[in-house]
């Protein structure tokens, strides 16, 4: 046992980690795909999605925010945890208005990918169809509140790597939304088309303008592999 490599099992595998990386950073380091949609490399992990969730020495946790350590017994890809993500997945759908075949973002959007390798075949829950808000007074980007999923991402990359406070949240339970830091909407903010925040959306909620069906559909990053194909094709070079 080294003090600069932690050893630990996801699944019985055993994983060699560094002692400063997250169970998602050190089981992707691995090839070892674990679902996520709030997480992205660029930001501090914030946790609030659960997609990631894993059962750690038989407690859940969320594997973007649990630290590795030695000896812990980590539960991924089993029948309970993509349950619990597809419930998960299921609720984001039907709080919201995801129309996925009249979406510009279809085939590049990360909560549908999640249903199509989660095995989401319908939810089963009644929808909501609660009345949300489109913002498109912004010159380059419209903001479609009908296709947010409160990740937290814009958030987080506007305040992180923009160095804006463009986005935050207000309200709690399903009253919860995204807001913008201007009584004039998008327009009255700073937030430019070439803003992370902009582009970093994993969903068709923010847009940048003028950029539609570039990529034709069935070109699309999920058009022809599943959603963390990219990480589970590295475990043959581990």
């Amino acid at each position: 046992m080294s003090k600069d490599s932690v050893t630990f099992t996801i699944d019985g595998v055993e994983i060699h980690a560094k002692p400063d990386q997250s169970i998602l950073e050190a089981a992707e380091a691995a090839g070892v795909y674990i679902p996520r949609l709030c997480h992205q490399k660029e930001l501090l992990p914030g946790g609030h999605c659960r997609v990631c969730t894993v059962k750690v020495n038989g407690r859940p946790q969320s594997a973007c925010t649990f630290p590795v350590n030695n000896g812990i017994v980590v539960e991924n890809n089993t029948e309970e945890m993509t349950a619990l993500r597809r419930s998960i997945i299921e609720f984001l759908f039907v709080e919201g208005n995801h129309y996925c075949p009249s979406c510009e973002a279809s085939g590049d959007c990360e909560l549908q990918a999640l249903a199509y390798r989660l095995g989401m075949m319908a939810p089963q829950s009644p929808y909501l169809y609660e009345r949300r808000e489109l913002d498109a007074t912004h010159k380059d980007v419209y903001l479609d509140r009908n296709r947010c999923v409160l990740c937290g991402r814009c958030v987080r990359a506007s305040k992180e790597l923009d160095g804006k406070n463009v986005f935050g949240f207000e309200e709690r339970g399903l009253r919860k939304r995204l807001s913008v830091n201007s009584a004039q909407g998008l327009a009255g903010t700073d937030l430019t088309a070439k803003d992370r925040a902009a582009s970093i959306c994993p969903t068709g909620c923010l847009v940048v303008k003028r950029q539609a069906y570039q990529v034709p559909v069935g070109q699309r990053s999920y058009d022809k592999a599943p959603i963390g194909g990219d990480v589970e094709r590295k475990k043959a070079t581990v």
